[in-house]
C-alpha cells in the first residue's frame, strides 16, 4: 500500500470517528453532518458519509421515524409544521411525504388529539372562532379541526 493511500486513509479514520460522535451523541440528518463538518475534504466527508450510511449510523428515513414519534411524546404540531420541521433539518421532501403516506392514519389521529390538547388550553382565553384560526395559522387542516372540535 502507498504512503498516499496510508496517509488518505488516516484522514478517513479520524473524519470517520469525529462525524461518528457527532451522530451517536444524537442522530442526525446526513444534511446536518454535511452542514457540521463543511469545512472538512468534501470528498473524505462524502466518504465517511457513505460508509457510516451503509453502517445505519446516518439514516434519513430513520430519523424522520425517530423525530415523529418524538414529537409524538411531547408536541403538539400539526403535520405541516412537523413536515416544515424536518425539511429544516434537511430531510428530503419525498422521504418526509412517503412516511406520511404510509403513516396517514396515525399522523391524523395524532394531529387531531394535537388539535384537541390546543383547544383544551385556549378554551377559557379564546372565542371558538379564534382557536379555529389559531390551528388553520399553525398548519392544521380545517378537516382536522372541525374533527377536534366535535367533542367541544
Amino acid at each position: 500500500m502507498a504512503l498516499w493511500d496510508l496517509q488518505y486513509e488516516e484522514k478517513v479514520d479520524k473524519l470517520k470517528t469525529r462525524v461518528l460522535k457527532y451522530v451517536v451523541y444524537k442522530k442526525r440528518s446526513c444534511y446536518e453532518v454535511r452542514e457540521k463538518f463543511k469545512d472538512e475534504d468534501q470528498d473524505i466527508l462524502e466518504e465517511v458519509i457513505s460508509r457510516l450510511t451503509e453502517l445505519g449510523y446516518i439514516d434519513d428515513l430513520n430519523y424522520v421515524e425517530r423525530s415523529i414519534n418524538e414529537f409524538f411524546a411531547i408536541k403538539n404540531m400539526s403535520l405541516k409544521e412537523i413536515t416544515y420541521k424536518l425539511i429544516s433539518k434537511g430531510i428530503n421532501k419525498n422521504i418526509i411525504d412517503d412516511y406520511i403516506y404510509n403513516h396517514k392514519d396515525e399522523l391524523l389521529d395524532y394531529e387531531i388529539k394535537s388539535a384537541k390538547n390546543i383547544i383544551i388550553k385556549k378554551q377559557n382565553q379564546m372565542e371558538p372562532e379564534d382557536i379555529k384560526n389559531y390551528l388553520f395559522k399553525k398548519g392544521y387542516m380545517s378537516e382536522t379541526i372541525k374533527l377536534a372540535f366535535e367533542d367541544f
